[in-house]
C-alpha cells in the first residue's frame, strides 16, 4: 500500500508538490524562532534528514500553523506576480512552494502512524479541518488558478519540454477538479464540506488504531496454544511479555499476528474469537463505532462530487484514472468476481470434505477457512506453510530483496547509523548506485508492530527526488507489522508476508527510480490505479531460484530451501486463489458500489450485508477489509472508489512479468532496462497507458492474470485511453 501526504489524511487534491495544506493563523512565537527543530529545515548528511531525534508532540501545531503561513506568503507571491503568467514564474514558482510545510507534515505523518498517543491524536483532531481550510484557500484562489490558466492555454506551452507540458496540464486538471472554476457560494460548501470531511476521517482512522491497539486475545494456558508452530508459540509468548500480560501467550489485533493464528490453532472456539476480534474492528458499537462516521462522510462525497459536476463520488474519482468509468472498472471486476467465487465452492467442497473425514461435526464457517485450507494444501500439495516458514527469516528475505534491486536497478544498500529515527526498531541503509558508487538515497525500515502503530504495511516517501534547483534524492521508508522475537532469535514470517514485503519494497524502488525534475512528478505520484503496478510486479521475484537459494534459509541449520519444497511451493501456486480473490473482490465492489450510490441514505451495516448477498458472497468468506475498518477508504481519500486499482495493477503486472519470462527469464536485462526506462523512473511524467505500452509493446491483457490465479480466460481488460485534458467541470 502507498500513503501519500500525512500518512493517513489525503485532502481533496494536491495542487502544490507539498502536502497541500494551511491555515491563515500567523505562527505563534515559538513556531519562529530555533527551539521548534521541525521548522530549522532537514540538516545532516545525505542533503539533510529528518531531525527524528529532537521532535516532541508539543512542535506540532506550532510547526504546523507556522509552515502553514509560509506557504501562503509564497502561493499569495505567485498570484500577484504583475508579470505575464510564464511556466517558470507559475507553474515552477508553485513547484518551488511549500517546502517547510512538505517537511514538517512528513514528520507529523509519522508520528500519526507510527507512535500515535492520545497527545498526537489530539493535534490531529484540531488540525485536520484546519489543513483542509487551508488546501482550499489555495484550490480556491482565483488569481492563482488564473494564471496557471493562461499558462494551460498559452500558445507557448507546445514550447515546452513534455515533461513541462504534463505537469503544466497536473496543475491545470487538479485545481480544476478541486473547484477552482466554481462561484463563490459553491467554493463556500466546498471548503465546508473539505474541513468536515477531514475531522471525520480523523475520527474513522483513530477508531480503528483504538480496537487494533486495546483489543488482544489473551491466551491463557499451554492447551490454548494447540495447533501452533513452535515459532508462533514463541511469538504470541513474546507478545505477552511485551504488554506484561500473564498467560501462554497473546494474539494482537493486527494482521501478521491473527492469520497466522487462523491458520493453525486447532482451538475452534479460539478461531472464532480471534477472527471476531479482527473483523469487528470499527463495528462494536459504542463511541469507537465507525457506522455513523460512514454514513455521514458518502453524503459529504456525494454532494462535492455533484458541485464539482459529476453524477458520483465514483465518477468524479475515476475520470482521473486509467479506468475513466467505473463502469469500465466494475467490468473487469465482474468478470473476475465470477470464476472467483466458482472456485470459492470447489475450495469450500474441499475443506468440508476434509472436516466430515476427520469427524469434526462442523459447517465451515468463516473462522474455519484458513485452517482447513491448510490441512487441504497439505494433503494434495505435501505442502505445510509452516515448514516453508522455517525458510523465511525477515532479516534474510530484506537482503533478498536488496539483492533483486541490485539486480534489476543497479543499486546496493549500505546500512548507516549518522541518521537519527523515531524508534528504536527503525533501521537506515543509504542506497547506492552499484557502478558508479553515486548516492542515490536512504531507505528507511520499521518492521515491528507496537502500540500506537496502524496495522498493515505501506510505504511512504519523506523526500521527493527531483533536481528543479539542482540534485535533490530521495528519502523513502517501508513500514510493517511483523511481531519482533526476543534479542538474537530471528523473525520467522509466512510466504504472504514475504510477498508483501517485496511488494512494499517495490513502492521503494519506485520511489528510488526516479529520475525527473519536478517533485510533484516524482516517483509515486502518478495515477491510483497505476501507482501498484509497481509494487505488484516485484512480487515476480519472490520465488525465483536465485532469491530463495541465496536467502531463503533455515533458521537453524542455515541450510537453503530443498528444490523439491520450491517445487511443492510452485504446485500449489494457484492454490486458494478463489478465496484470496473473492475477499479482495468484496472489499473492491462494495467501495465502488458504495460511491456510486449518490446521495442515498445508507446504512453501512445493511449496505454491506445486502450489497454482498446479491453478489453472491459465499458465507464462509467476508471482505478482506469490511466497511467499518475499510481505512484504505475511510481514512482519507487514497483509495476512495479506487480500491479496484490492485486489480487493475494486478492485470498490468502479471502481462508485464510475461515479458521477462518470454524472453531470458525474470533476470533478463533488456527487459529489466526497459522496464525502469519506462516504468520506474518517469514517474507522472508521461501518460502511464502510453509509458506500459513502451515497455511492453502494446497494451496489457487479462489473460496472464487469470492463468496466474488458475482461472478460465476471459475478455475483460484495462482500458487504456489516454486521458483528455480537461477544460471544465466535466457532467458525467
Amino acid at each position: 500500500m502507498l500513503l501519500a501526504g500525512s500518512l493517513l489524511t489525503l485532502q481533496l487534491t494536491a495542487v502544490v508538490p507539498m502536502s497541500s495544506s494551511a491555515q491563515t493563523t500567523q505562527p505563534t512565537a515559538s513556531a519562529t524562532t530555533s527551539a521548534n527543530p521541525l521548522l530549522a529545515g532537514w540538516a545532516g548528511p545525505y542533503g539533510g534528514v529528518p531531525p527524528f531525534d529532537k521532535v516532541k508532540v508539543e512542535h506540532f501545531k506550532p510547526a504546523l500553523e507556522g509552515a502553514m503561513a509560509e506557504n501562503l506568503r509564497e502561493i499569495q507571491a505567485i498570484a500577484d506576480n504583475k508579470q505575464p503568467a510564464t511556466f517558470d514564474n507559475t507553474i515552477a514558482a508553485l513547484e518551488r512552494a511549500g517546502q517547510r510545510l512538505d517537511e514538517v507534515q512528513t514528520v507529523y505523518g509519522i508520528w500519526s502512524g507510527t507512535l500515535s498517543t492520545p497527545e498526537v491524536q489530539a493535534v490531529q483532531r484540531e488540525m485536520a479541518p484546519k489543513l483542509a481550510a487551508f488546501s482550499d484557500q489555495i484550490n480556491q484562489n482565483a488569481a492563482l488558478f488564473k494564471r496557471i490558466e493562461a499558462v494551460y492555454n498559452s500558445p507557448d506551452k507546445k514550447k515546452l519540454t513534455p515533461e513541462q507540458q504534463r505537469l503544466t496540464w497536473v496543475y491545470y486538471n487538479n485545481f480544476v477538479r478541486a473547484g477552482a472554476k466554481l462561484d463563490a457560494t459553491a467554493k463556500t460548501r466546498l471548503s465546508k464540506i473539505n474541513q468536515e470531511l477531514a475531522n471525520l476521517y480523523t475520527r474513522f482512522s483513530q477508531n480503528l488504531l483504538a480496537d487494533e491497539t486495546d483489543s488482544v486475545l489473551v491466551l491463557k494456558t499451554a492447551a490454548d496454544l494447540g495447533g501452533l508452530p513452535a515459532s508462533l508459540q514463541t511469538d504470541a509468548a513474546n507478545a505477552a511479555a511485551a504488554r506484561k500480560i500473564q498467560g501462554a501467550g497473546l494474539i494482537v489485533n493486527t494482521r501478521s499476528s491473527v492469520e497466522p493464528f487462523l491458520t493453525y490453532s486447532d482451538q475452534r472456539k479460539l478461531r472464532e474469537k480471534a477472527w471476531r476480534m479482527f473483523y469487528n474492528r470499527g463495528d462494536n458499537g459504542g463511541a469507537r463505532d465507525n457506522n455513523a462516521l460512514i454514513s455521514q462522510i458518502l453524503p459529504l462525497r456525494a454532494e462535492r462530487s455533484k458541485l464539482l459536476g459529476y453524477k458520483t463520488y465514483a465518477h468524479w474519482r475515476l475520470d482521473n484514472t486509467m479506468a475513466k468509468t467505473p463502469e469500465a472498472a466494475m467490468k473487469l471486476m465482474e468478470d473476475v468476481w465470477k470464476p472467483a467465487v466458482a472456485r470459492v465452492r470447489e475450495e469450500v467442497a474441499d475443506m468440508q470434505a476434509v472436516a466430515n473425514k476427520e469427524g469434526a461435526n462442523i459447517t465451515i464457517e468463516p473462522w474455519d477457512y484458513r485452517y482447513y485450507a491448510e490441512k487441504v494444501r497439505k494433503a494434495r500439495y505435501d505442502l505445510d506453510q509452516n515448514e516453508v516458514q522455517q525458510y523465511l527469516q525477515l532479516d534474510k528475505m530484506r537482503e533478498g530483496m536488496f539483492w533483486v534491486a541490485g539486480e534489476l536497478f543497479n543499486f546496493t544498500f549500505v546500512p548507516v547509523s549518522n541518521v537519527p529515527v523515531y524508534h528504536p526498531d527503525v533501521k537506515v541503509w543509504e542506497v547506492k548506485d552499484k557502478t558508479s558508487g553515486k548516492h542515490v538515497g536512504l531507505w528507511y525500515f520499521d518492521p515491528y508492530a507496537r502500540p500506537g502503530k496502524r496495522s498493515g504495511a505501506w510505504m511512504n516517501a519523506y523526500r521527493k527526488q527531483e533536481r528543479l534547483d539542482g540534485e535533490v534524492t530521495t528519502i523513502v521508508s517501508n513500514n510493517s507489522n511483523f511481531v519482533k522475537g526476543k534479542d538474537g532469535e530471528p523473525t520467522l514470517i509466512s510466504w504472504t508476508d514475504a510477498s508483501t514485503l517485496f511488494h512494499e519494497f517495490g513502492h521503494a524502488l519506485h520511489g528510488l527510480s526516479s529520475n525527473v525534475t519536478y517533485p510533484s512528478l516524482s516517483g509515486t505520484s502518478v495515477l491510483r490505479d497505476y501507482v501498484e503496478f509497481p509494487s505488484q510486479i516485484l512480487e515476480n521475484w519472490l520465488p525465483t531460484p536465485q532469491v530463495l537459494q541465496r536467502f531463503a534459509l533455515h533458521y537453524k541449520t542455515g541450510k537453503p530451501i530443498p528444490q523439491e519444497l520450491v517445487d511443492r511451493i510452485e504446485k500449489a501456486s494457484t492454490f486458494n486463489q478463489g478465496f484470496e480473490t473473492t475477499e479482495f473482490l468484496g472489499s473492491a465492489l462494495i467501495d465502488m458500489k458504495l460511491h456510486l450510490a449518490g446521495d442515498q441514505k445508507i446504512d453501512p451495516d445493511k449496505f454491506e450485508r445486502e450489497t454482498l448477498a446479491e453478489l453472491g458472497m459465499p458465507k464462509e468468506i467476508v471482505m478482506r477489509h469490511r466497511t467499518p475498518q475499510f481505512g484504505h477508504v475511510f481514512s482519507g481519500e487514497g483509495y476512495a472508489a479506487g480500491y479496484y486499482g490492485y486489480l487493475w495493477s494486478q492485470v498490468l503486472a502479471a502481462d508485464g512479468f510475461s515479458a521477462f519470462t518470454e524472453a531470458g527469464g525474470a533476470y533478463d536485462k533488456a527487459v529489466g532496462q526497459r522496464l525502469t526506462k519506462h516504468v520506474f523512473s518517469v514517474g507522472n511524467t508521461v501518460d502511464p497507458a502510453e509509458a506500459y505500452r513502451k515497455f511492453r509493446g502494446r497494451d496489457p491483457k487479462v489473460d496472464a492474470l487469470m492463468k496466474e490465479r488458475g482461472f478460465p480466460a476471459t475478455t475483460a481488460k484495462p482500458s487504456n485511453k489516454k486521458p483528455a485534458p480537461k477544460t471544465s467541470n466535466k457532467k458525467a
